[in-house]
């Protein structure tokens, strides 16, 4: 059973504005895989929910059933969201969001949401500002 971290982040320009997506993978042998999308016209919390969905579809053929991933995301409303402690409002957050949730179920992976800081998610964070400086 491997255990795999991954940051995501997601961040808009304006809210609503142009938007784009980081996700660092870190698996437990210490490889580490970098992705970055420019996603078009978005809120911030759309941003990081479609951020979370890019990561899920990103694990698809490289996990395992009962594989542990922690998913590390800065967007607290996000993290409280995904572990139902709060509820999900916003129509379109609650379509999304329902995306990440058929994706992993269809994964049968181990999941856990932690909030950190911005500042411990620099990586993801950077990820974000490149895609929107290169659009």
């Amino acid at each position: 059973m491997a255990k795999i971290i991954i940051n995501t982040d997601g961040g808009s320009r304006g809210n609503p504005g142009p938007a784009a997506i980081g996700v660092v993978i870190t698996q437990g042998d210490g490889k580490i895989e970098k992705k970055k999308r420019f996603i078009g016209i978005a809120t911030n919390n759309q941003a990081e929910y479609r951020a979370l969905l890019f990561a899920c579809h990103l694990l698809e053929g490289k996990v395992k059933s009962k594989d542990e991933v922690e998913f590390v995301l800065d967007s607290e409303l996000v993290v409280k969201q995904m572990k139902g402690e709060y509820k999900v409002k916003d129509k379109n957050l609650a379509v999304i969001k329902m995306n990440v949730e058929n994706c992993l179920n269809l994964l049968n992976i181990k999941t856990s949401f932690k909030h950190v800081k911005r500042e411990k998610n620099k990586d993801a964070d950077a990820l974000v500002n490149e895609a929107l400086d290169n659009a």
